[in-house]
């Protein structure tokens, strides 16, 4: 009995403060006693193994956030230019395919009227009229994109009625030509032969651009 009460005692030593032995070999004759400090000694092994674990770990995490902090905010793909910019697609000279501008025959026969078409502006088509979207224009003016309307008739030979009926018919035409040039995005002029038929067709339309030509019939 006092051999065992020597072995516990030294046990708890032993379980106190550990690192006495280490490094030292107890040798007793109670097998009890070397189980019980060899226990106590993986005990405090593995505390002190984790606990360093431990703080290791929670020493990396902080590093890690804390390099994670301090590294740069990923930036867009698009800013990083890691996709090269996709060209934009090419413009034509004008909004639709159907506002190009396309050479036709000369739709009137009077040699007067085609004459002043293509010398005034003067005509990039000489000799042929000009279809924008199936509209049909005197001519399309060289160097602007500006397609022109000629009326070559003398309208202040006609009596009044023969006016208002010439007048009627020509804003109806001229406002299909000028909605069809504005939509495409050219300009739209209408050259008359005198004052007379200019004032006139102001008179009833002040939007329309109108010159007068002086060409004569």
């Amino acid at each position: 009995m006092a051999s065992t009460g020597a072995a516990v005692a030294l046990g708890l030593c032993v379980l106190a403060a550990p690192e006495i032995v280490v490094g030292t070999i107890i040798v007793l004759g109670v097998v009890v006693v070397a189980a019980a400090i060899h226990d106590a000694l993986e005990v405090h092994e593995l505390r002190h193994r984790y606990g360093e674990e431990a703080g290791d770990t929670s020493g990396t995490t902080q590093t890690r956030g804390a390099a994670e902090d301090h590294r740069k905010p990923e930036r867009d793909p698009e800013e990083q230019g890691s996709q090269p910019p996709v060209p934009p697609l090419p413009v034509g000279r004008s909004r639709h395919p159907h506002c190009e501008p396309v050479p036709v025959p000369r739709a009137s026969k009077d040699v007067a009227h085609n004459a002043c078409a293509d010398r005034f502006p003067p005509n990039r088509y000489p000799g042929m009229d000009v279809s924008v979207k199936g509209i049909r224009f005197d001519a399309l003016q060289v160097g602007a994109r500006v397609l022109w309307e000629i009326k070559t008739h003398r309208f202040d030979t006609y009596n009044g009625f023969i006016q208002e009926q010439e007048l009627a018919k020509e804003l109806v035409q001229l406002q299909r030509e000028l909605d069809t040039a504005t939509t495409c995005g050219y300009g739209f002029i209408v050259g008359v032969s005198t004052q007379e038929h200019r004032r006139a067709l102001l008179s009833k339309d002040p939007a329309l651009e109108i010159v007068v030509t002086g060409c004569p019939r």
